[in-house]
């Protein structure tokens, strides 16, 4: 019994380490994008930004007009690439806005 207990600690603790260490490098953006108010027009935002090099997840908030852009570990979002973006989608971005914690 002790034995299954000491086991059944340690992969609880490499598990909540394997987690952290997940996020530990991810940086994460809002993006407040002017003009974004239909599905349409988040489509279009979300193409654009998300074929920017190391993009790992996008979630959109048409109604609040942010993209919130999570990037793959250890890698950043440059702001003017982000503006870019955005533009070529036909938007302005308004603020560009990094995420504080993970990896922050």
């Amino acid at each position: 019994m002790l034995k299954s207990l000491k086991w059944i600690g340690l992969i609880a603790a490499l598990t909540i380490t394997a987690a952290t260490s997940a996020n530990a490098g991810t940086h994460s953006y809002n993006l407040y994008v002017d003009g974004l108010a239909c599905p349409f027009c988040a489509y279009g935002v979300e193409k654009q930004v998300g074929g920017l090099k190391n993009v790992d997840s996008i979630d959109i908030l048409i109604d609040e007009g942010i993209v919130a852009v999570t990037m793959a570990a250890d890698k950043k979002l440059d702001e003017a690439k982000a503006r870019q973006a955005v533009s070529d989608a036909g938007f302005t971005l308004r603020k560009f806005e990094s995420v504080k914690g993970n990896g922050q």
